[in-house]
């Protein structure tokens, strides 16, 4: 019963700055997931570019160049 007593007491406006602010973090969360996961993809392109170009595999290499210009 104490919070909803406190809750009460906070003014609207503060409510309304509160709800604001808590879209604006979970914008910004979406966003550096969605950042997060296109920097997973690029590592993976990266260590399948690797591995084929450490053991001179010039195909394997190549198809990895092509996967990554498609997703682009």
């Amino acid at each position: 019963m104490q919070v909803k007593k406190v809750l009460r007491q906070i003014s609207p406006q503060r409510i309304s700055d509160l709800e604001q602010r808590v879209a604006d973090l979970e914008e910004d969360l979406a966003a550096a997931r969605r950042h997060n996961m296109r920097l997973a993809e690029l590592v993976d392109v990266v260590q399948e570019l690797l591995i084929p170009l450490a053991s001179r595999d010039e195909e394997a290499a190549a198809e990895a160049i092509e996967r990554f210009r498609k997703s682009l």
